[in-house]
């Protein structure tokens, strides 16, 4: 069995919009890691994400990314996916 692979996105949202735009990400699936960054580069916060999570186990992360938003004007979120597509050599 291989190790899965993993592709990174970025996007760059403004402080109100950031709340919204995880929880589109979280509901396509295959995320297995949410990283958000202020202006500067820094990360704020990074919430890992396994299968099944969902829901209110994910009310105090709302609450926290809430929190964060209001405190910035522009934040980036960083995804890293699991990359679904066969490696060369493969099936």
């Amino acid at each position: 069995m291989s190790e899965p692979n993993f592709r990174t996105e970025e996007f760059v949202v403004r402080g109100d919009a950031v709340v919204a735009k995880v929880k589109e990400l979280v509901h396509e699936g295959n995320i297995r890691r949410i990283i958000i960054k202020n202006e500067e580069g820094q990360t704020m916060i990074e919430i890992p994400l396994t299968v099944g999570v969902v829901g209110a186990v994910l009310l105090p992360v709302w609450a926290a990314l809430g929190a964060i938003a209001a405190l910035a004007a522009k934040l980036t979120i960083v995804i890293e996916r699991v990359d679904e597509t066969k490696k060369d050599g493969e099936g």
